[in-house]
């Protein structure tokens, strides 16, 4: 990992593209969000892929 040597949680992911967390889960429900993992009950987003998905945008 580049960015960061370890996992971002929901609210890292939020805090970082500053959007409220029920945006994070209604973009996964839809799948128009960055890339996430279930890591057993828990989902996590790999920071270079958060970056990555925010430079796609338009």
């Amino acid at each position: 990992m580049t960015l960061d040597d370890r996992l971002w949680g929901v609210l890292e992911t939020s805090h970082f593209l500053r959007v409220p967390v029920a945006t994070l889960y209604q973009w996964r429900h839809l799948g128009t969000g960055p890339e996430s993992h279930k890591v057993g009950r828990h989902i996590r987003y790999l920071p270079e892929d958060v970056v990555a998905w925010v430079r796609r945008q338009p």
